[in-house]
């Protein structure tokens, strides 16, 4: 709990959830408070900080939303007008947020509603969830209009204690006795009235430009000058405590011709010297070396992604200037060769073979994810390469359920010597066949959600392999088998 000197003595400012069970509110004396609870914990209120703070947070909630307001002391409001369906309705988008938030070891209150002004007044007088907005709202105490605590007591003292109470009297009354400012809070809480919106201003894209005196085409002279923009870029970022994950270069000729060039980094970034760097590994890439023709009237340096970059200090053991080369080697080799022909596998959370993982652009994916450790009871055996999808084959098994004694691929017939299993692999319950998913091997949806019985095979030659059979005999009258995987 937080607390401030206000009219001569220490009250509380701000209190958590279970000093509200307690009994304690904002306001109350610390006299009181410690009388109530000798052995209660609190600290200086730093209105300045909570001020940073709710700013941070504001600029954070541009994930997921463009038009973002402070609603001081401790309220934002997001304008989700046409951006909810991008995070799955109005409820993913809550459980979202609020995930977020939770990994920052924070709380908080979310009400959505017609205005802006309802949304805040139900988050924080309003029980959540809130089925009925519109009975919510008039339900709401009088305290929800946000005229302070004098005009709240005037209100309450007149017989109105609720938001609907105050909506049945007649305007002109509530102006006679209470002021124009009730009307119009009133008005705004209910829907009747827009109230201007100041969101946070979206921050402008860097963008450095240098103009030459006359048109040069001296190499020299136009890395020299693009080594100031860089070096000019570098300063304004650490400023902002940002770095650039991509750069955009573009050398305008006196005849009017662009040359414009691309580079993405898989960390932000604002060492110049790494910038061109990888400048130079992409001028190295054009097949079309740049021609100044009669010269370049100006260059300019265009920076429209970046991201946070805080200061970081390098561990003794070394382990982050290698996680740093790494992260070089990969924007070298995706500058040189072409982002989407570098990949990086990332584990996901499927028991199915082929999902377990996905290939993404390496630049993209720079961090490494740390991949589940195997389950003791787990089979360790799983082959190193996997056929996507996979390949067919003819199984000739002495039992209809029972394991492989030969099978032909690719033509030939192969002798099975020895097995292992079956390891019985289920669908995915909670993915159901909805016409649209294909099983093993392109089979349609009829057979996505059909058991696994995989083999660990060895023939008389001694190629092991890893074949499963795509259906239980009560699932599909004539399951067919697969050969997924190849063992070393």
């Amino acid at each position: 709990m937080l607390v401030a000197r206000i009219r001569g003595a220490l009250r509380l400012c701000a209190v958590d959830a279970h000093a509200r069970r307690q009994g304690l509110a904002p306001g109350l004396t610390l006299a009181d408070a410690r009388a109530r609870h000798p052995d209660l914990v609190v600290a200086d209120m730093d209105e300045q900080a909570d001020r940073d703070w709710l700013k941070r947070l504001a600029r954070h909630c541009r994930d997921w939303s463009p038009l973002v307001t402070i609603v001081p002391p401790d309220g934002i409001t997001l304008d989700i007008t046409g951006v909810s369906h991008l995070f799955g309705g109005e409820a993913g988008l809550s459980s979202g947020i609020e995930d977020a938030l939770a990994t920052m070891r924070m709380t908080c209150r979310l009400a959505m509603a017609a205005t802006a002004e309802a949304a805040q007044a139900l988050a924080r007088h309003a029980p959540l969830p809130v089925e009925d907005e519109h009975g919510a709202v008039r339900a709401l105490p009088v305290a929800a209009l946000g005229l302070g605590e004098e005009a709240s007591l005037a209100l309450r003292r007149a017989g109105l204690t609720t938001i609907g109470a105050v909506a049945a009297r007649s305007s002109a009354s509530i102006v006679a006795r209470f002021g124009l400012q009730a009307v119009t809070a009133l008005r705004r809480l209910t829907g009747e009235e827009a109230a201007p919106i100041a969101p946070l201003p979206q921050p402008a894209p860097l963008h450095f430009r240098r103009r030459f005196a006359e048109p040069t085409g001296h190499q020299a002279t136009v890395a020299a000058c693009f080594a100031d923009l860089l070096r000019e870029a570098s300063g304004t970022l650490e400023e902002r405590g940002l770095g650039g994950r991509r750069f955009a270069l573009t050398l305008f000729r006196s005849d009017g011709a662009r040359h414009r060039l691309d580079i993405e980094t898989g960390q932000p970034t604002r060492d110049p010297a790494l910038v061109m760097r990888l400048f130079e590994e992409r001028i190295g890439t054009l097949a079309d070396p740049l021609d100044p023709g009669f010269g370049y009237d100006s260059i300019t340096l265009f920076l429209p992604v970046t991201e946070p970059l805080a200061a970081s200090q390098p561990t003794l053991d070394g382990n982050e200037r290698k996680t740093a080369a790494l992260s070089d080697l990969i924007d070298r080799l995706s500058t040189r060769l072409g982002s989407e022909r570098l990949f990086r596998l990332i584990p996901q959370d499927s028991h199915i073979p082929e999902q377990a993982q996905l290939a993404l652009p390496a630049i993209r994916e720079t961090v490494p994810v740390r991949w589940p450790a195997p389950l003791r009871d787990e089979p360790p055996m799983r082959p190193l390469f996997l056929f996507d999808p996979p390949h067919p084959v003819a199984v000739i098994a002495q039992v209809p359920d029972g394991p492989p004694h030969r099978f032909r691929w690719r033509r030939k017939l192969h002798e099975v010597r020895l097995y292992e299993g079956p390891e019985r692999i289920a669908a995915e319950w909670w993915r159901r066949p909805d016409g649209h998913h294909t099983g093993a091997g392109g089979e349609q949806s009829g057979t996505a959600g059909l058991t696994r019985d995989y083999y660990r095979i060895e023939d008389v030659r001694g190629r092991r392999y890893w074949i499963f059979r795509h259906g239980l005999y009560d699932e599909k009258p004539d399951p067919r088998w697969y050969l997924h995987g190849l063992f070393a």
